[in-house]
C-alpha cells in the first residue's frame, strides 16, 4: 500500500481548494502536559553508561515504525525496549545517536515533528494528522519531557553523512534505512561490532535501577488483580471458555497498564501440556486444572510474567494434587538458593533435580535420579520441557542479547529480576505415564528480584502452595465477579 512521507494514502480525496482553505483557519491552540518525566534522571545515567563502553564511537538507536497489519491498518505500535530504555520515548520512528564529543558523547534524539493545525497534514494524513490520532508533543516540548535534544528526523542524514562505519555502531533489525546505509559485517569469529552494541545494552539492562523496580511491582500487582478478576468468573461446575478468561485478564490490562505484555496462555485440561498454547479455543471441565500464563505490561513497557495452575471445581484430585506439590517444592527449592552470585545454572538444577525426584517418586522415571539427570541422559526433561525461568524487565524475556557468561553460564547480581516458573507436563498421548497424568500439566510461575542476601517474590500476592490456592479460589469465588475498575 503506497503512502507519501505524510501518510496520505491513494484514495485518500482530492479536496477543493476552498475546503482547504476553509480546514486551514479558525484553530485555537490545544496545550499538552510537558512536563518532565519521572523517569529522565535514570535515563540520562543510562546513557552515560552506553557512551562509557564504547568512547569515541557513534552509536545509533532506532525505535522503528508501526507495522502494518493489514491493507491501510497497523498494529499498535510498541517502543523498542532498548531505545525506551535510553529515552522514555514511546512514539514512533525515531533514532538516538550518541555522537563522540571531546567528553564522551552528545545524545541527540531525530524525530518526527508536530505538524500543527499550520500544516495540512493535521487534517489530511490518517496516519500522521493531529485530526485523527491526537496532539502530539512538538520537538521542544519532548526536549522538556525526556531530558534529551531533540531534532528533525529528516536531518538524520546529513547528521550520519561521513560517519565511519569502523567506528560506528547500530541496533539493527528496527530500521531498514539504516540497516542498508550501515551494511551488516561478518559474523564470523564472534559478535560484529552492531553484535556488541545489542551485547552491551543487554547486559547494561540486567540490574535494574530503583524505578525500573518500582515499574516491575506495578506491572506485577495489576497482574494480580487480573487473576483474581480471572478467578471470579471460572465457575466450579459447568465450563467457560479460555477465551472469555483472555478477554477478562485483557480488561484489566488494558486499564490500568498499556496492555499484555505477550499472548495469554489459558490451557484448559491438556491444553496446559503445550507450552505456548495462545489458541486458547478450548474450555474449562469439572475435575480438570487450568493453567493460566498472564503478565500485563504497565505504562512504562515494563511486564510481569507469572503463572498459576488451578482445579477447576476448587479442589486438588490426590494425584493432581501430588504433582502440584512437586512443582512448587521445586520451584521453592531454586528460591532458596538465589542470593548474588548464585549461578544461573545451579538454579537450574536445583529446581530440575527436585521434579526429578518427584517424577521417581511417581514411579515415572526410568532409572536412577541421577541417571536422568546426567547430561549424556536427560530423559527427565520429556516432561519438564523447559528450563528454571528467565530474566525479566522491559521484555518478558528480558535482556536476551547478553552474552552467556553474563546471562545463562552466569551468576544472577543484586536487583536482577528473574522468573522461577518450574513445571511438569504430561501429553495426552504418553503411554509411559498413568491415565490419570495424561493431559496434565502444571506450572506455577514467579517473579522475584534478587536481594542483598536472597530473593524477594514480587508476585507474593497471589498464593502458591496446593492449600492456598484452593482457599483463594473459594475467596475469589465467593466475592463474585466484578468490573475491571472496581
Amino acid at each position: 500500500m503506497a503512502e507519501t512521507k505524510s501518510g496520505e494514502r491513494p484514495h485518500d480525496p482530492k479536496f477543493p481548494e476552498k475546503f482547504l482553505e476553509f480546514m486551514r483557519s479558525g484553530w485555537g491552540p490545544l496545550d499538552l502536559d510537558a512536563a518532565p518525566l519521572p523517569q529522565a534522571a535514570y535515563t540520562a545515567r543510562r546513557r552515560e553508561a552506553l557512551s562509557a563502553a564504547f568512547p569515541g564511537e557513534v552509536l545509533i538507536v532506532p525505535t522503528g515504525e508501526e507495522q502494518r497489519r493489514s491493507n491501510d491498518t497497523f498494529y499498535p505500535f510498541r517502543a523498542g525496549s532498548d531505545f525506551v530504555w535510553l529515552t522514555g520515548d514511546q512514539d514512533p520512528e525515531g533514532v538516538l545517536v550518541l555522537h563522540p564529543s571531546g567528553h564522551g558523547h552528545e545524545a541527540v534524539l531525530y524525530r518526527r515533528p508536530r505538524k500543527g493545525t499550520d500544516s495540512d497534514e493535521f487534517f489530511r494524513s490518517a496516519k500522521y494528522g493531529e485530526l485523527w490520532i491526537g496532539r502530539k508533543h512538538s520537538l521542544d516540548e519532548t526536549e522538556v519531557r525526556l531530558g534529551l535534544p531533540c531534532k528533525d528526523v529528516e536531518g538524520l542524514d546529513d547528521a550520519l553523512k561521513g560517519a565511519d562505519r569502523s567506528r560506528t555502531r547500530l541496533l539493527r533489525g528496527f530500521d531498514a534505512a539504516l540497516d542498508a546505509r550501515f551494511a551488516a559485517e561478518s559474523s564470523e569469529g564472534g559478535l560484529t561490532r552492531d553484535g556488541e552494541l545489542a551485547a552491551v545494552l543487554s547486559e547494561l539492562r540486567l540490574r535494574k535501577d530503583s524505578w525500573e523496580l518500582e515499574q516491575l511491582q506495578d506491572a506485577v500487582d495489576i497482574t494480580v488483580r487480573g487473576f483474581e478478576d480471572v478467578a471470579r468468573i471460572i465457575p466450579a461446575t459447568g465450563s467457560v471458555s479460555e477465551r472469555l478468561i483472555e478477554g477478562v485478564f485483557r480488561s484489566r490490562a488494558r486499564l490500568e497498564g498499556n496492555g499484555l505484555g505477550y499472548d495469554s496462555i489459558v490451557g484448559a485440561g491438556s491444553h496446559a501440556t503445550t507450552l505456548h498454547w495462545i489458541t486458547n479455543d478450548g474450555a474449562t471441565k469439572t475435575g480438570e486444572l487450568l493453567l493460566m500464563d498472564m503478565g500485563v505490561e504497565n505504562h512504562h513497557l515494563y511486564t510481569a510474567d507469572v503463572t498459576r495452575t488451578i482445579p477447576v471445581d476448587g479442589r486438588f484430585t490426590p494425584l493432581q494434587r501430588q504433582v502440584y506439590d512437586v512443582v512448587h517444592a521445586s520451584q521453592q527449592a531454586g528460591m532458596d538458593v538465589i542470593r548474588p552470585g548464585t549461578e544461573f545454572q545451579e538454579i537450574h538444577q536445583t529446581c530440575m533435580r527436585v521434579l526429578a525426584e518427584g517424577l521417581s517418586d511417581l514411579g515415572i522415571l526410568p532409572g536412577t535420579v541421577d541417571e536422568a539427570l546426567d547430561k549424556d541422559s536427560l530423559v527427565y526433561r520429556r516432561w519438564t520441557l523447559h528450563g528454571f525461568g528467565h530474566m525479566l524487565g522491559l521484555d518478558v524475556h528480558d535482556c536476551a542479547a547478553s552474552r552467556p557468561e553474563h546471562y545463562y553460564k552466569g551468576a544472577v547480581q543484586e536487583d536482577f529480576v528473574l522468573t522461577v516458573e518450574p513445571g511438569l507436563y504430561f501429553q495426552a498421548n504418553d503411554e509411559l505415564v498413568p491415565e490419570e497424568l495424561r493431559g496434565v500439566g502444571i506450572r506455577i510461575e514467579d517473579d522475584v528480584r534478587v536481594t542483598a542476601d536472597g530473593c524477594e517474590n514480587l508476585s507474593a500476592g497471589l498464593p502458591r502452595t496446593s492449600d492456598e490456592v484452593e482457599t483463594w479460589l473459594a475467596e475469589q469465588r465467593e466475592a463474585g465477579p466484578r468490573l475491571a475498575g472496581e
